[in-house]
């Protein structure tokens, strides 16, 4: 793997399915002393509860230990400046985790540092989050190149690193947003130019219908990211039709399952029933964020 995983185009196919390889292994047998004495940095702009709570318990697994900088601890940006911060962080840590507004932050902090420096979320991308995802889907099905996903909602961080990491993987992916909350332009073509490499197809639509048509998986996520609480009643209008329940379900293919980052606002994004149904394995992404991001850290800090 290189130095850092800053996004999901920033890690290989082959290095994807060592990630999946070793976080099947992690899951069987929790606690391997892979990374004793390590000592990771956790940098958080942003609360969280399953970035923190896994990247500290997949730490501890391993034999290495946390030391969570809060916002006020750092004040990434405004103190002094994120070079001083990344070389000083070098002499003391084995690596940094940086969960951030401004995905130029955590790209800064990885530019400067001699040590790996993880994405935890930045306001681009969330790659720990869609490797945990398609690690998901492939424990239920290990044919990736046969599964298709639809995305429905905000053309944000997450379905940025969804569709590196699908392109990547040779998966469908459709992802359904209403007008004006498409995917980054740019990010959409470098991932379609990998897809046309591994056979992946990626699509974009405004039509929700046809996204999710023969679905094996839909994801989902929240209207109104932190950060965007300014914007949030006109978000709530915008994507009023655009809810994951039972009716839209109907539309997906047989057996289909659900997904969703967390956290999840029921009668939103997603109605309660689906959220609570058997189709829903958002729990199981919930856990996978734990043994992957355990993998991505072994993988790293070899």
């Amino acid at each position: 793997m290189n130095k850092d995983l800053i996004s999901g185009f920033d890690i290989e196919t082959t290095d994807i399915q060592k990630v999946f390889a070793r976080a099947a292994q992690l899951k069987k047998q929790k606690r391997q002393p892979l990374l004793t004495g390590k000592i990771i940095g956790l940098i958080f702009q942003k609360p969280s509860v399953r970035t923190r709570v896994s990247f500290e318990v997949a730490a501890e697994h391993l034999g290495a230990r946390c030391i969570y900088l809060a916002p006020e601890d750092v004040k990434l940006g405004q103190r002094e400046p994120i070079t001083d911060v990344a070389r000083v962080l070098s002499r003391y840590l084995d690596a940094i985790v940086a969960r951030t507004f401004k995905h130029a932050h955590v790209e800064e902090l990885a530019q400067a540092a001699d040590i790996a420096v993880i994405n935890g979320l930045s306001d681009l991308y969330h790659p720990c989050q869609a490797l945990a995802d398609i690690f998901t889907i492939y424990e239920r099905k290990s044919e990736l190149d046969k599964v298709k996903i639809a995305f429905i909602g905000d053309g944000n961080n997450v379905l940025h690193s969804l569709l590196a990491i699908t392109a990547k993987t040779g998966m469908t992916l459709s992802a359904a947003t209403p007008k004006g909350y498409e995917p980054d332009r740019n990010i959409f073509k470098a991932a379609q130019n990998i897809a046309k490499k591994t056979g992946a197809s990626l699509t974009h639509t405004n039509d929700i219908q046809a996204a999710v048509n023969g679905a094996d998986f839909v994801y989902t996520d929240v209207w109104t990211s932190m950060g965007q609480e300014k914007e949030r009643k006109k978000r709530m209008r915008d994507f009023k039709k655009f809810q994951v329940n039972s009716r839209l379900l109907k539309s997906a293919g047989k057996g289909c399952l659900v997904m969703h980052c967390m956290p999840v606002h029921r009668g939103e994004e997603i109605s309660a029933e689906v959220m609570d149904s058997k189709h829903s394995i958002v729990y199981e992404q919930a856990e996978n964020r734990l043994h992957v991001q355990k993998a991505v850290m072994a993988l790293l800090l070899k």
